[in-house]
């Protein structure tokens, strides 16, 4: 099948009218499926390979090792899928518009992304439709459908395949469409005519440089993802480090605020129209003290088909605790200390940082409580210096 679909490919590479005709058609098929971006680049080594590999070394995706795991096949989509000529690449638009407090009580931000369905539910099921479209009128190409997960460096594809270019925040940027696109990918072995990529028209821009809270883009086109509040929030399985809490504010499950201020963002920025990502109820701004109240029923209920399932009850609560000692008062040491008892010693041991930050007598009490029943060291010494840092002062 693919020693055909390479004869095909040769063929068609020698009849550029046919090259073109068959792009025009296959990205006719990727905007009818419902695709806001659709661009094409040639199934090659990324250019940004030297780059990647050097962030990797640096230590700065975190423990977030799936990212270095089988480089061969990141670094040339042909070792993914032998005889690959093409690319084709998709963006689908997810911002949901404005957003609204669900409540009177502190409430969490909640990355636009995750408001609605998971991405990677809704955008899979089209692609593979979309190749058996593709594989339908060419019998002899072979394909292969990756959103997200898979070892491709989809940003560096997407932006060869022109869908926008790479912002300072490292995010792409689209000139007419923002930032605030998803990216999926069919690798195929039938020749396209590649878009090419667009220029950088970030210019002397900072702005999300310095609106960063955590200080994470370290510099012009390069993330400490350690020091992200996404990463901190969603790929981090243990305690967020202490240093860095406070910059988390409410966020409690990613993070907007870089490409929130992005002016290509605030002028040509557009919302989602498919209203699989638009906001479910309960995932907009969430009180936070509901959430910590949630147990594991409730939790794998409110966020059935959500992206925030992927980090786990204990770590939405964590996240939860953090943001409510960035942004409670008194009012909140009841449910914080009710978290103190939470089965989870992540949980307990941020809700203690959050009793320590909100502080009065009715916290310490707290404190004092359970640092009597508390059998885990890191609970203990989360506790511990909770105590110290308020009866210090």
């Amino acid at each position: 099948m693919v020693a055909s679909s390479c004869h095909r490919g040769q063929a068609a590479m020698n009849d550029p009218r046919q090259t073109k005709h068959d792009t025009a058609q296959v990205k006719s098929l990727a905007r009818d499926a419902g695709f806001d971006l659709v661009g094409v680049a040639a199934a090659e080594s990324p250019s940004h390979w030297d780059a990647y590999a050097a962030w990797l070394g640096r230590g700065f995706s975190g423990e977030m090792a799936y990212l270095g795991r089988n480089l061969d096949r990141r670094a040339d989509p042909r070792a993914i899928l032998p005889g690959a000529r093409s690319v084709l690449c998709v963006g689908a638009l997810y911002h949901p518009g404005p957003g609204a407090d669900e409540g009177s009580k502190p409430t969490g931000q909640i990355s636009c992304y995750a408001r609605g369905d998971d991405y990677h539910d809704v955008m899979t099921p089209r692609l593979r439709s979309l190749l058996d479209q593709i594989q339908a009128q060419w019998p002899d190409v072979d394909g292969k459908v990756y959103v997200d997960t898979g070892p491709v460096l989809e940003r560096d594809v997407a932006a060869a395949a022109g869908l926008g270019w790479y912002g300072k925040h490292t995010n792409l940027i689209h000139k007419h469409a923002g930032s605030y696109f998803f990216l999926g990918e069919i690798l195929l072995t039938m020749n396209l005519e590649p878009d090419g990529p667009v220029s950088d028209h970030c210019g002397t821009c900072v702005k999300c440089i310095e609106a960063c809270p955590t200080d994470a883009i370290v510099a012009p086109y390069e993330l400490d993802s350690r020091r992200c509040i996404s990463y901190l929030t969603i790929e981090l399985r243990g305690p967020i480090p202490k240093n860095l809490r406070e910059g988390v504010g409410d966020w409690i499950y990613g993070c907007d605020v870089c490409q929130d201020v992005c002016p290509w963002v605030e002028k040509h920025g557009k919302s989602a129209s498919d209203p699989a990502y638009l906001p479910k109820p309960g995932r907009d701004r969430p009180v936070l003290a509901d959430l910590l109240s949630l147990d594991q029923a409730g939790f794998s209920e409110r966020f059935r088909k959500s992206p925030i399932k992927r980090t786990k009850r204990r770590g939405l609560l964590r996240n939860a605790a953090v943001a409510l000692g960035n942004v409670g008062s008194a009012a909140d040491v009841p449910v914080l200390r009710k978290a103190l008892a939470d089965v989870e010693p992540l949980v307990r041991g941020h809700a203690a940082w959050a009793l320590g930050r909100i502080g009065g007598e009715g916290a310490r009490d707290a404190l004092r409580q359970a640092l009597k029943a508390e059998e885990s060291d890191d609970v203990r010494a989360e506790i511990e210096d909770a105590l110290e840092d308020k009866e210090s002062q």
